[in-house]
Order: C-alpha cells, then structure tokens, then sequence
C-alpha cells in the first residue's frame, strides 16, 4: 500500500506542470490587454505600453512562462494587476467559501442520489423509482444558473423562507456558535448555504443515483444476496449492508469526479448568490482581465481537484486490494 501512495504523490509533480503550462496557454488565447483595461479607453499607446513592460507583458511567452515556474517554486503565486496584493492572499481570503460550498453541495448530492438510487433499484415499476428517474433526468439536463434562479424565486421571493443572496457566518464557526448555546447563529448561516448548495448539488445528485441503481440492480442479482435472503436476513439489512456496500465501489471514483464539477459549477452558482468564494472571484477576474489572478484560481481550482482525486484513488485502493497491486 505505501509503495501505491508514493507512487500516486510522485504522478503529482508532472500533473502539477502540465496544469501551469496548460493554464499559462490558455491565457496567452483570451483577447483583450490587461493594461488597457487598466488605464482606461482614454489611455495613449505609449502609456500602454509602458505598463505593458512594466507588468512584464512585453517579454516572450517562454520568458513570462520560465518566470512563472521559478516564483512557484518559491510559494509565489504572482501580484493582482487590478487588486495589487498577493495572489495567494486573496485565494486564500476566498477559498474557505467554495470550499464550504462545494462539501455542502456534494454531503448533499451524495445524500440524495445514494437514498433515490436505492430507492429505484429496490422498487422497480413503483411511482417512487419512476419519480426519482424523472429528478435524475431533470438534474442532468437543467443547468445550475436556471435552476438557482427558480430556486430564488420560489423559496426568497414567493415565499419568503430564506435569504437569496450572501454568505453567513462560516458554517465552522457557526458549529462553533450553536456548541456554546447560539444555534441562531448556526441556523443562519444554514439558511444562506442551502439555496446555492441545493442549485449546485442538483446535477451531481442525478448523475449518482443513476449510477447508484445501476450497479444496484447488478448487486442485487448476485449470488451472494440470494444466499443472504436465504438466510433469513431482514430485506433492509441485506440491501443495505451486503447490495449497498458493494453497489458503492465503483460509485467511489465518480464521487471524486463529482468534487471537481462542483468546484467548476461554482463559479456559475456563487455569481447568482453572491457567494464570497473563488467563483465569484473567478468572474471578476476574467472581466478585468487580471492574468495572474487567473492563473492563480485554474491553478487552485486544478490542485484541488487532483488532490481529491488522489484520496478517492487511496480509498478505493484501501476498500479493493487490486487496484494497488496493478
């Protein structure tokens, strides 16, 4: 097992290079000047150029790219064009947000997708499995914006039960709060999260309980189960401790998948709610044309991705002896 993680921790350094070079070429494809941008349509050329040589514009892409390297190396992360402050600084200012989200979002999904999953592999031809496919179909095809939208209108606007914008205090410290007798403070911030979670959550809750009852009714024809029913064991019992634990593995992987979309889906779902996260970050940036701040979130956004990646790989080598020996 050690040699299987170090292994996969190795696969990370050039999974981590590719990302940057990758990154750095995307942004060299986005049309628009950062310092005309920044200095506004009444600027002369020559100001704009000079501040292109100033930012370090002018050089060649090899040389901005070799630039980049060398000041990653050394935990350097580049300076915001438009914020002027440490690019790692404000990631980190805004990275507690999305991630709150996206684990809020996927607690939910994993919830809901498992629950329907099972629900339409163990009642087949029932009105309940043919309603958890049509959430299953509708979650795939409707996209988060639109579905944040209706979300909004139904649950702030019509009716008034919770806010539709905005962030409350941290859920951590709102658990915090609730612990030493202020759970009005732990129900506020629940209030704000739920909206975006439920939006983000949505597509993701489909795609696994699709998955969920697929390898649910193959589980359910294995031998193993009838030798169990066989047995006498209680049906809930034998669904959920002998079909589910093993319908589960190959859901593992897609889980990991899952983060990621999450992650992506935010920049869509925090610019609808106002969430303070990298999504909405993400957007600013992109508008103000602020290279480095750029780099910076895809390069986040990327890690994170691989990072959880690599504990779904662990865990699924942990729960299936194969995968490591392979």
């Amino acid at each position: 097992m050690l040699s299987y993680v170090i292994r996969r921790l190795l696969l990370l350094i050039p999974m981590a290079a590719g990302m940057v070079i990758v990154t750095f070429g995307l942004l060299l494809l986005i049309p628009g000047d950062p310092a005309s941008v920044l200095l506004g349509q009444e600027a002369s050329a020559e100001a704009i150029n000079n501040l292109r040589t100033t930012l370090g514009l002018n050089d060649p892409w090899y040389i901005r790219l070799g630039s980049y390297f060398a000041a990653l190396l050394q935990g350097d992360m580049g300076r915001s064009i438009f914020q002027n402050q440490a690019v790692s600084e404000i990631i980190a200012g805004r990275l507690g947000a999305t991630i709150e989200l996206a684990v809020v979002a996927l607690i939910l999904a994993c919830l809901i997708g498992i629950s329907l999953g099972v629900l339409a592999a163990t009642k087949q031809g029932s009105l309940i499995a043919t309603a958890s496919m049509i959430f299953a179909q509708l979650g795939v095809s409707m996209p988060v914006y639109w579905l944040g939208l209706l979300l909004m209108l139904l649950f702030a606007v019509t009716l008034g039960w919770l806010p539709s914008i905005g962030r409350g205090v941290p859920l951590p410290e709102a658990l915090i709060a609730a612990i030493t007798g202020q759970p009005g403070v732990f129900l506020d911030s629940l209030s704000h999260i739920i909206l975006p979670a439920l939006a983000l959550a949505a597509n993701s809750a489909a795609i696994i309980s699709r998955l969920v009852r697929t390898s649910m009714l193959e589980v359910l024809r294995e031998d193993f189960v009838r030798t169990a029913y066989a047995k006498g064991l209680r049906r809930g019992r034998v669904v959920i401790r002998h079909a589910l634990r093993n319908a589960l593995l190959p859901v593992l992987s897609v889980i990991g998948l899952r983060f990621g979309a999450l992650l992506g889906g935010a920049v869509l779902t925090e610019t609808i709610f106002a969430w303070p996260g990298l999504g909405q970050l993400t957007i600013t940036a992109i508008s103000q044309r602020d290279l480095p701040l750029i780099q910076g979130i895809v390069l986040t956004f990327a890690i994170i991705f691989a990072l959880v990646n690599l504990v779904v790989d662990l865990l699924y080598a942990a729960v299936d002896p194969r995968i490591r020996l392979g």
